[in-house]
């Protein structure tokens, strides 16, 4: 059993196996694929070296799923610190004008009240004219192009690739 995944010795294994495979079909050319494949489990170390990289692959997915957990907590926290803070300048804010308090001059901070710039206020947005749009590139709609394609719709400069092999990794 293999302790540790080491990459680079799981790809020359690979190459290792693959080169044993190749002489075992040269020397006996008429071998079955089940003795095949036991005589190369016994001459190669690749399906443990293989199931310790894809135990530690799960181990570091369970990894990243927990962090994204907490970054997500970590997020909603930083949200609500912010709305928070946000909060409490705007009441500071109006309780400051409301109070005609200019400014206020503490140890460690000073706050004054000014006039903020000139805003644009859209009152109407259906009556600005089009010269202040700004058109936004085409985008691609890829969901309804693979289903026009998977009903065998002929589109121009689209076609359906083969499915690519994937790995599929079940844990109990």
């Amino acid at each position: 059993m293999i302790n540790s995944v080491n990459v680079p010795r799981v790809t020359a294994e690979a190459g290792r196996y693959a080169m044993l495979k190749e002489r075992l079909l040269e020397q006996v050319p008429d071998i079955d694929a089940e003795t095949l494949a036991d005589t190369l489990e016994g001459l190669s170390d690749l399906r443990d070296m293989l199931a310790a990289l894809l135990r530690s692959a799960l181990e570091d997915e369970a990894l990243a799923g927990g962090l994204s957990l907490r970054l997500s907590d970590m997020r909603e926290r930083h949200d609500r610190l912010e709305t928070r803070a946000r909060r409490k300048r705007q009441l500071a804010l109006a309780t400051m004008v409301d109070a005609d308090i200019g400014k206020l001059t503490e140890a460690d901070f000073s706050a004054s009240l000014r006039q903020g710039p000139v805003a644009v206020e859209i009152v109407a947005e259906s009556h600005v004219p089009e010269d202040y749009w700004k058109p936004q590139p085409p985008k691609l709609d890829r969901q309804r192009l693979l289903a026009d394609l998977k009903a065998g719709l002929d589109v121009s400069g689209a076609a359906l690739a083969p499915g690519q092999v994937q790995l599929s990794v079940r844990t109990k």
